[in-house]
């Protein structure tokens, strides 16, 4: 999968067995540059990448089974959930969403997910 430029040593996504995608853990990157911004903003283009992974792979929001949100800071969840909801159809995925110490390079959210291929 080649929908975003990783920040790091992984793949922005593996299909497994044909029928799952696991898409790695994306930020608020820009050409694997980190774009600053509120955390409305870094969750959409978040989300906007996870989205360009599951389109490379024919898969869209509706396909994505489960997700997991780390956010720098757990005060922001009211905002970022705000804007997660407005990508996902019903039934929403399952979802986990954690504070983490420190997110690399400093972004302030980071989501991967679990796709069942169409």
């Amino acid at each position: 999968m080649t929908g975003t430029t990783p920040a790091g040593a992984y793949s922005p996504g593996i299909i497994a067995e044909g029928r799952f995608l696991y898409v790695s853990g994306q930020g608020p990157l820009v050409d694997g540059q980190y774009s600053a911004a509120s955390i409305a903003d870094e969750t959409r283009l978040t989300l906007e990448n996870v989205g360009r992974i599951l389109k490379e792979a024919g898969a869209g929001f509706g396909d994505v089974v489960r997700c997991g949100v780390f956010l720098a800071d757990i005060a922001d969840f009211a905002e970022m959930n705000e804007v997660y909801a407005t990508f996902f159809p019903e039934p929403k995925p399952a979802r986990t969403t954690v504070q983490v110490a420190a997110l690399p390079g400093g972004i302030q959210v980071e989501i991967d997910c679990v796709v069942v291929l169409p």
